[in-house]
């Protein structure tokens, strides 16, 4: 025997092919597992509904020949009280299709959803549960925090950390958007002969968020899940890095070039302006509190990613010192010039939101 199933990869316009009830009990029983995540077990319960009003009516053929209960169970691998069930059901109703459902009903309505997303967006550092006693006190009906969290997906909304970023004043902004009014129609080989300068530390403790650990449930204080980290960073180095599409040792006043900084008040001493003074340096003109607009950030970005991933990270001073000069003399020339060349865009993106923070 065989019957039509629907392949539940597929809309439900999808792929039609025939197996057997025996492959497809043994498919079902393979797939629901505990191990099977929420969404893969809606899958295939869907896949049952469609599979349901398919299979009693092949049995039911197999009891009409005078077949017993227990030999048309042996022969789909199914349970005998399924098979049973089914046949009682198609001699009381003549029929084994299963009758609407509705479910357990919604604790919301259409407009509670609304308001739920709307409180959400008011306030995006609320949670659920706050949202929940809100709603609950405006309805008069009990809301659990689940419901909302629900809601929320729903409404396409979800909990995620916000984007760390220096503050902004509107003096910052209009800077910003101008300067990048100014620079939006730079060439590449005008960026080319900019030098890109800036600082990091890097301690030997690493201070990343990115470094993630498989733990079983309920072993979150386990001495092999625990990563000691000092709070303010412990012991390291300070790092001063240029990058630029022209060699560095012919950045001098002929060949146009120009010197970036940051602002930071150590690039504003008496000592610095004396030497790009003597050295006949000129200075590009840069707008304050822009870390989104400097290239570089990628760079110590990568090198932090790269000290992250060795096998053996360093200990003491001297090594972290030799893997960040190996690792910066192992980074490709193609990422810094696809970073220098990617300046237009930024300064395009920066105007399009008015000299706010932009996604670089």
């Amino acid at each position: 025997m065989s019957f039509v199933e629907i392949d539940s990869r597929e809309s439900y316009g999808g792929i039609i092919h025939c197996i057997s009830g025996k492959e497809i009990a043994r498919r079902i029983a393979v797939k629901i597992t505990p191990s099977c995540c929420l969404s893969e077990k809606w899958r295939i319960i869907n896949l049952l509904d469609d599979i349901w009003i398919l299979l009693p009516e092949v049995e039911s053929l197999g009891l009409e020949e005078g077949r017993s209960v227990t030999s048309v169970a042996a022969e789909f691998g199914i349970a005998h009280r399924f098979v049973s069930r089914l046949w009682r059901q198609f001699q009381t109703t003549g029929t084994t299709i299963r009758g609407f459902s509705c479910g357990r009903p919604r604790g919301t309505t259409p407009a509670d959803d609304r308001y739920i997303v709307l409180q959400a967006r008011r306030n995006r550092r609320q949670t659920a549960g706050e949202i929940a006693r809100h709603t609950t006190q405006a309805t008069g009906r009990p809301i659990s925090r689940f419901t909302v969290a629900r809601r929320l997906h729903g409404g396409g909304l979800f909990a995620r950390r916000p984007v760390r970023c220096v503050p902004l004043t509107p003096a910052h902004r209009r800077r910003r958007s101008l300067w990048c009014r100014e620079h939006r129609n730079c060439r590449d080989n005008e960026w080319g002969r900019v030098l890109f300068t800036d600082e990091s530390r890097f301690s030997l403790s690493s201070d990343s968020h990115r470094i993630l650990i498989w733990r079983e449930r309920e072993s979150r204080n386990h001495p092999s899940n625990i990563i000691e980290r000092d709070r303010y960073g412990g012991r390291g180095v300070l790092v001063w890095g240029a990058s630029c599409l022209v060699v560095v040792q012919t950045f001098t006043s002929s060949t146009q070039s120009l010197f970036m900084d940051d602002n930071a008040p150590c690039h504003r001493t008496v000592a610095a302006e004396q030497l790009l003074e003597s050295e006949d340096i000129e200075r590009m003109d840069w707008p304050a509190r822009s870390p989104d607009l400097i290239l570089i950030e990628h760079v110590w970005d990568f090198l932090g990613r790269r000290l992250a991933a060795r096998t053996l990270p360093p200990v003491t001073i001297r090594e972290l010192r030799f893997a960040l000069q190996n690792e910066w003399a192992a980074m490709p020339q193609q990422l810094i010039d696809t970073l220098i060349l990617s300046m237009g865009r930024r300064c395009e993106t920066c105007l399009a939101v008015r000299g706010d923070h932009i996604p670089y």
